[in-house]
């Protein structure tokens, strides 16, 4: 019978040549699909990737000019920005860096976006390389990310970040929502720290630093909260009433982006309409 200590010095063994094997190659083309995953060991190309359209995005305007700007320059070979979408839940930031990709696509600019969980960063070295072999322009997207207190995970992406031995090759730039402004959390204690408690707090707020573009999302106000159903309304022929909208959002998690295109599903819904 194989004892506990075996066991587990048989895992540390596999771990250790899974680590020494080849960068795993891909059977996908990534020079033609539209968006991709990265499953940690390949790509994967997504299919049906349609994005909602820029201009159906109401209330981020700013938001909007200067993510598009920003996925331009890196579209066209020029120097851009990693880019940190923080701010308030379900008001576009994931919707946005997807919209923007879809709608340089449309003009026939050479890029595309692969996505890729937050718990894979030890992996994207081996993404990296094998994107970095591509002439086309790359946005690796990584959603909702954060870390546990004691997690080494930061670390790793401030070396991406700022040019490690695993930093990103220049037709390659992350964007990476969070809903904390300085992505890890903060806690308390640290302000009551003996030993150089302003060092600790310095130390988490640098990763945030690190990304050259960081762009605020806010919880809507009522006005744009209303513009927002009204944008979607028009296109897809539905009527509402501003008080039944309202009280939607007063029954849920309150006013968002994400709130109000629930609410336009149930319009659809009561109108007997698809929204496809």
């Amino acid at each position: 019978m194989v004892d506990e200590e075996t066991i587990a010095a048989l895992q540390r063994i596999a771990a250790a040549l899974e680590r020494l094997s080849p960068i795993p190659s891909t059977s996908t083309d990534i020079h033609s699909g539209a968006a991709f995953h990265w499953t940690g060991k390949a790509i994967e190309a997504i299919d049906g990737f349609v994005p909602i359209g820029l201009d159906m995005l109401t209330g981020i305007d700013n938001q909007k000019a200067q993510l598009l700007e920003n996925s331009k320059r890196l579209a066209n070979g020029f120097a851009a920005h990693d880019v940190l979408l923080w701010g308030s839940r379900g008001m576009g930031k994931s919707a946005l860096a997807k919209a923007v990709v879809g709608e340089l696509q449309t003009t026939d600019m050479n890029i595309a976006i692969v996505e890729a969980n937050a718990d894979m960063l030890a992996n994207l070295p081996d993404l990296f390389a094998i994107l970095g072999k591509s002439d086309r322009a790359f946005i690796v997207f990584i959603d909702d990310i954060g870390f546990d207190e004691d997690s080494a995970a930061p670390r790793l992406l401030r070396s991406i970040l700022e040019g490690g031995a695993a930093a990103r090759p220049e037709n390659v730039r992350l964007y990476v929502t969070s809903n904390r402004r300085h992505i890890v959390p903060r806690q308390m204690s640290e302000q009551h720290d003996p030993i150089n408690p302003r060092d600790v707090v310095d130390d988490k707020l640098a990763l945030s630093d690190r990304f050259g573009l960081r762009l605020g999302f806010h919880a809507a106000s009522q006005d744009d909260y209303l513009a927002m159903i009204n944008r979607y309304a028009d296109f897809y022929g539905l009527a509402f009433e501003s008080e039944d909208a309202l009280l939607w959002a007063k029954q849920r998690s309150g006013r968002s982006g994400r709130v109000a295109w629930q609410y336009i599903v149930e319009l659809a819904g009561r109108a007997g309409k698809s929204l496809a």
